[in-house]
């Protein structure tokens, strides 16, 4: 299970196989942060609070996460040229996009 409040040393505990499984493709990853959307919905988390834990794995996927596919190299871009405002609104839409996949 995720832990909510330190979802980036989640990221960072993953092996380096289970890595590249997520990373390998965009669908992929959009399946994974689906996932965990679930998961924190469960545990009665509000949009913020997802938003907010997007935020911090995008982060962290900025700094430390080579892009493995077109798309990612996109958001890395974009995240990079962010400020704090488009940031938040980037992570927003990520976890829009991301929890469509489990409607």
């Amino acid at each position: 299970m995720v832990n909510m409040n330190r979802p980036e040393e989640k990221v960072k505990e993953l092996s380096e196989e289970k890595k590249d499984d997520i990373m390998k493709s965009f669908t992929a990853f959009r399946d994974f942060l689906g996932d965990k959307i679930e998961t924190g919905e469960k545990l009665g988390m509000g949009e913020d609070a997802l938003t907010k834990n997007a935020k911090r794995i995008a982060d962290y996927l900025a700094k430390h996460e080579e892009p493995r596919n077109r798309e990612e190299q996109l958001l890395n871009e974009m995240w990079n040229v962010a400020n704090k405002d488009e940031r938040d609104h980037l992570a927003h839409l990520l976890v829009k996009l991301a929890d469509r996949t489990n409607d």
